[in-house]
């Protein structure tokens, strides 16, 4: 191929584009606690990783906890201040971090305006243990 094209080929028969089983939903869809939503994978099929879809307005924030899996946080809009082991941190938009699993965290929305981030659980399910109250 010349000049940077590239060529796709899919190979695809109707029967096994009928085949194909999806999920679409809707933010609404899923279950809501406070400035959340959470996605559990188990709840739909066999997905392997659930989310926290996070809206949180200036001052609110998680306590302290932890997982036995790893959690990733996709900070979007705003400014968050974590606090990871004995590590306190501030994060912008724009940023990933990667908590490791057993590993304590929480985080606050240390911004002016609502933090918008997806906190990514490598599980099915939502496995918390909170260590503040």
């Amino acid at each position: 191929m010349e000049g940077g094209e590239m060529l796709f080929l899919v190979n695809r028969n109707e029967e096994e584009e009928a085949n194909v089983n999806y999920t679409i939903l809707n933010r609404d869809e899923l279950q809501r606690d406070g400035n959340t939503y959470e996605f559990e994978g188990y709840q739909h099929g066999d997905t392997n990783l659930s989310f926290i879809w996070v809206n949180m307005p200036p001052g609110d924030g998680v306590r302290l906890h932890k997982h036995t899996y790893q959690e990733v946080f996709i900070i979007q809009e705003g400014l968050v201040t974590f606090t990871i082991g004995s590590t306190t941190l501030e994060v912008q938009a724009g940023h990933i971090v990667i908590v490791p699993p057993g590993l304590p965290h929480k985080f606050i929305n240390s911004g002016e305006r609502d933090l918008v981030q997806i906190d990514i659980h490598q599980s099915p399910q939502i496995i918390t243990q909170w260590l503040e109250d």
